[in-house]
């Protein structure tokens, strides 16, 4: 019987593993050194927050691995011999394999930082991670975050429900300068504001200082400033989990080179999820993405191939949805941080309740090419077929209610809406 091994049980490998079942009577293994159940990553905050206990991050019952027979094993695997398809795991366990799904996710990224290895600096994207946080949490009074992205604010979130002050430091002008405009990224970050963090822009983490015991005391930045600190937050992105992989055939640069039936450059070995790399980026997506439900496309992928029936990953039209405290954000096709050639913008804000919608068009054609929603929920399927039908803004425009949940809030808002653009297209004409 074919033994398929698959690396990871985050999103992208435990999904792998249920469609390989459900196509195929193959043997599964799935390897995890993080933890011996699946569960839910986003939902980290939420634990430390006391909204919940880890054990209810758990998508499925106990009992689904063995009724579904999927072994799981904890270990974690320091050595694979491509050649003779084999995995050496840390404490000396030899496992063989005819197919290899290796799904190992991400890590914090680093950048070299004098000090960085230190008690107290710590990243949040495993168990462990949270784990390290609790600990790093007893008796501490200001923390210092690095990076204004997602994870930076998920961590300040985290840390001001237990009333512990937040120092940010963020390189751009606003939060999250490589994704958002400057519009969008001063509404979160006067938001974030309102809630008692410390936002310190255009700013860059330059040491960590230790206490006699090695544990941080403070930082510097690059201006010279000092900040006394016992806690540094990295969220400065993360990279692809790969450094075992380093020195062996498999071809990698960011993450492991993957075609687009998310083969490798060796036979039989597949790569899905954070650690994997597109050779040739699909549209305007990155050639690494570290992204939930990419990872959950990608395992549904590999396993039609790896069950006889080659299919191309096709993650269709981009979309992404987070929450910046109290306002949630939802992203649909493409609204570029910086202006591009033959893009035109338009954007609303509701400065009062905090609301916002950002887009953007083909400025010759008018054809729609994306949205960002700020305290507006809107319907995924009628917005992805908008994109998909490449229909124009006007249409969009009038179409507005049609997308959002709450009707009668709609109703009020997409009046003010089409009356805006109505106007900055006679400033346009």
């Amino acid at each position: 019987m074919s033994h398929v091994v698959i690396i990871g049980n985050g999103i992208a490998g435990i999904t792998a593993a249920r469609h390989i079942r459900k196509f195929s009577d193959k043997k599964i293994t799935v390897i995890s050194a993080e933890t011996e159940y699946f569960f839910s990553r986003t939902a980290l905050m939420y634990v430390y927050m006391g909204h919940m206990k880890f054990e209810h991050t758990q998508p499925y019952e106990n009992w689904f691995w063995e009724k579904n027979r999927i072994e799981l094993k904890q270990a974690y695997i320091d050595e694979v011999d491509f050649k003779n398809k084999k995995l050496f795991s840390a404490d000396g366990e030899e496992i063989s394999y005819d197919q290899l799904i290796l799904a190992t996710g991400s890590v914090t990224n680093y950048r070299g930082w004098k000090g960085q290895e230190m008690k107290g600096v710590q990243g949040l994207v495993s168990k462990q991670d949270l784990e390290l946080l609790e600990e790093n949490s007893a008796n501490l009074k200001h923390a210092v975050i690095v990076g204004g992205g997602l994870i930076g604010v998920e961590l300040a979130e985290m840390l001001h429900t237990r009333n512990i002050e937040v120092t940010m430091l963020v390189r751009e002008n606003h939060l999250w300068g490589s994704v958002l405009p400057a519009e969008e990224g001063k509404l979160i970050s006067d938001h974030i504001q309102q809630h008692g963090i410390n936002l310190l822009f255009e700013t860059e983490l330059d040491e960590i200082i230790p206490d006699e015991n090695n544990h941080v005391k403070a930082i510097t930045t690059k201006s010279g400033k000092q900040i006394d600190c016992q806690l540094v937050g990295i969220a400065t992105g993360v990279k692809p989990n790969i450094s075992f992989l380093k020195n062996t055939e498999l071809e990698t640069e960011i993450g492991i080179l993957v075609n687009r039936n998310l083969e490798t450059n060796i036979p039989d070995v597949y790569a899905i999820g954070d650690c994997a790399q597109q050779r040739e980026a699909i549209g305007n997506r990155k050639s690494v993405e570290a992204v939930w439900y990419t990872g959950r496309m990608m395992g549904e992928t590999v396993a039609q191939t790896i069950c006889g029936n080659p299919t191309a990953y096709n993650p269709g039209n981009w979309f992404n949805s987070a929450k910046f405290f109290d306002i949630e954000y939802q992203t649909y096709g493409w609204v570029f941080p910086k202006k591009k050639e033959g893009v035109s913008d338009f954007y609303w804000e509701d400065k009062k309740n905090q609301r916002a919608l950002h887009f953007q068009y083909k400025t010759d054609s008018k054809e729609f090419l994306g949205i960002n929603a700020f305290g507006i929920r809107l319907r995924h399927e009628v917005v992805d077929t908008w994109l998909t039908e490449k229909i124009s803004i006007e249409n969009v425009i009038q179409q507005l209610p049609k997308a959002n949940f709450d009707k009668e809030f709609s109703k009020k808002f997409s009046k003010q809406v089409q009356k805006s653009f109505q106007q900055s297209q006679l400033q346009k004409a």
